[in-house]
């Protein structure tokens, strides 16, 4: 017979997201168990470019990547590709992700986004401090890097959103990009954003973190859930196969794998893959200070502790699907355009962002279950939201008054 597990809130899913609900519902007070069949932060948490964004408000679909589109599926070296196997099941994503690519769709998207990006730093610094993470983080900005031709001032969409939004951002001469980073080859100029910081190891961040939780009383179960089964009584219990857990709230944080959970209980929500890749070198000392993004290449180079990772490219092919050397070999033969001596790739990655069509993530109780608070979908910004989205959910759970306007995060926009 089953194990029957009762509890306050269960957590599904021990990514960034759901460790940082769990330290701060833990801190509160609040009985928490974490459910995962991995180790905490070892999914895309873990495997991430480690970058701290709040000035990404420009969402994936917009109008100059749609413009863009059929170059960066035809493109032998594109940083975007699809795999024809998977195409079918993608289509009715795709199709959405066009419609939201439209000028007007784009804007009011990237207008929420940056509702959420707002208090995105704070609340790091503040889940850094109590957590005792804050020597993890270096508070270095991060550079676009325009290798060749330099887009006029404004005349890329993303640029003209972040003006719109006050969003810092400086416009960087060829000069200025080699001020701030020497090693770079010459560059015709930059985008630098100063409030932008990044992480020197998101696997430790991630232990660290789920040590903290633990500390303040949350436990963790290592299991897969299967299914919800919401009871009459309010409860929800989460269906394992050796084990069943009850819980008066759940929170559904299990990223590219939620929808697999939230559809057999009523939840329309489109949400697929992007496929993730990374690959490190090991070196002593990093040949630049801080995250690096060639805007032609598509991914970004950090430096971490005692490697240089770069992270990056999307590939739309689902969760099953083995990782694809193509990938690899695309970051491999782009960073070394930029650094040709380095030496072999020491360790490479494939990881899943959970993401939309819209790039918002859904946050709020589902329209169905008051006590079943979604938190996922957060695409390439997990690790930067999930300071402002834990101080969110855990507003919702204790039914505090400063939880924000959530309607764009809710899964009651998908109709």
């Amino acid at each position: 017979m089953a194990e029957l597990i009762k509890t306050d809130v269960a957590i599904v899913g021990a990514g960034i997201i759901g460790l940082a609900i769990a330290f701060r519902l833990a801190g509160a007070g609040r009985e928490v168990v974490v459910v995962d069949p991995n180790e905490a932060g070892s999914g895309a948490s873990y495997g991430n470019a480690g970058t701290l964004a709040p000035y990404a408000c420009a969402p994936v679909g917009n109008p100059d990547v749609l413009w863009n589109l059929p170059n960066l599926l035809l493109k032998a070296d594109s940083p975007l590709t699809v795999r024809l196997a998977a195409l079918p099941a993608l289509v009715p994503w795709l199709s959405r992700f066009v419609w939201q690519s439209a000028p007007a769709r784009a804007r009011r998207n990237g207008h929420a986004l940056a509702g959420l990006l707002k208090d995105a730093m704070p609340d790091w610094r503040a889940l850094a401090e109590e957590a005792r993470l804050a020597d993890l983080l270096r508070y270095e900005g991060c550079l676009y890097y325009y290798r060749g031709k330099l887009p006029q001032k404004d005349s890329e969409w993303g640029a003209r959103l972040r003006n719109e939004l006050s969003v810092r951002q400086e416009w960087l001469t060829s000069a200025e990009v080699a001020r701030l980073e020497p090693a770079l080859p010459p560059a015709a100029g930059g985008f630098f954003f100063p409030d932008a910081a990044h992480t020197v190891d998101p696997a430790v961040m991630t232990r660290r973190l789920a040590a903290a939780a633990e500390a303040k009383g949350a436990t963790f179960e290592r299991a897969r859930v299967d299914r919800l089964e919401p009871q009459d009584s309010g409860r929800i219990r989460l269906i394992c196969r050796d084990r069943t857990i009850e819980a008066h709230t759940v929170v559904l944080a299990a990223g590219a794998w939620s929808q697999s959970l939230a559809a057999p209980i009523g939840e329309n929500i489109p949400l697929d893959t992007e496929r993730g890749y990374h690959i490190e070198f090991a070196m002593d000392v990093c040949p630049i200070n801080r995250p690096v993004s060639p805007v032609d290449l598509g991914f970004y180079i950090t430096p971490m502790a005692g490697r240089l990772r770069v992270a990056g490219t999307v590939e739309l092919s689902g969760l099953s699907a083995p990782l694809n050397q193509k990938q690899i070999a695309l970051l491999e033969r782009g960073v070394r355009k930029l650094f040709p001596n380095l030496g072999p790739v020491q360790s490479q990655w494939l990881g899943f962002r959970p993401s939309l069509p819209d790039s918002l993530p859904v946050i709020g109780p589902s329209r169905r279950y008051p006590n079943l608070i979604h938190a996922f979908g957060h695409g390439h910004l997990g690790m930067t939201l999930a300071g402002v989205t834990s101080r969110v959910v855990v507003s919702l759970i204790e039914r505090r008054n400063d939880v924000p306007d959530l309607f764009a995060f809710r899964p009651d926009r998908f109709g």
